[in-house]
């Protein structure tokens, strides 16, 4: 009885510190920096970690997007057509449109190492909003910051 109870403490830490981690991974998504670490907390609870190994299409340009990934190890290169637009790493995320509105992605991302990422649904993302409505004003909220320093940016340029 005892050694149940430690293992099953044991593996509630294990759970409280992976948590931890991906909600710390999903704070530096601009979609959700408003959000408090009990949001993103709620949020991280609801994704789950994939793994991908070296040369997998993780996403492919044109196909409808439903996902949205965090990098947390690995390298991963971003194409359009045949033409290289960058490299996502440990930190980087790719897909947060795809989330908001399912359209096809506009360029794959293929693994380059093995890459493992966290992985948001747009139907979960959306059964957490209609559960924490409050979300869903602070990712608007984000989008609105993000679509005015665009705005901004451009015309200064």
């Amino acid at each position: 009885m005892l050694k149940t109870r430690i293992v099953r403490t044991v593996m509630g830490l294990a759970l409280t510190f992976a948590l931890a981690g991906t909600a710390q991974a999903l704070s530096v998504v601009p979609l959700f920096s408003g959000l408090s670490k009990a949001d993103l907390n709620t949020l991280a609870e609801e994704t789950d970690v994939v793994s991908f190994p070296a040369g997998t299409t993780i996403v492919e340009e044109g196909l409808l997007g439903e996902t949205m990934f965090v990098v947390m190890s690995g390298e991963a290169r971003v194409v359009r057509g045949k033409r290289r637009l960058g490299t996502v790493r440990p930190g980087d995320f790719f897909g947060e449109v795809a989330l908001l509105d399912g359209a096809p992605r506009s360029a794959s991302v293929v693994a380059e190492t093995p890459v493992v990422a966290i992985r948001l649904f747009r139907r979960t993302l959306f059964n957490v909003l209609q559960a924490e409505p409050q979300l869903s004003l602070k990712i608007l909220d984000s989008l609105v910051r993000r679509v005015r320093g665009l705005s901004e940016a451009s015309l200064n340029a």
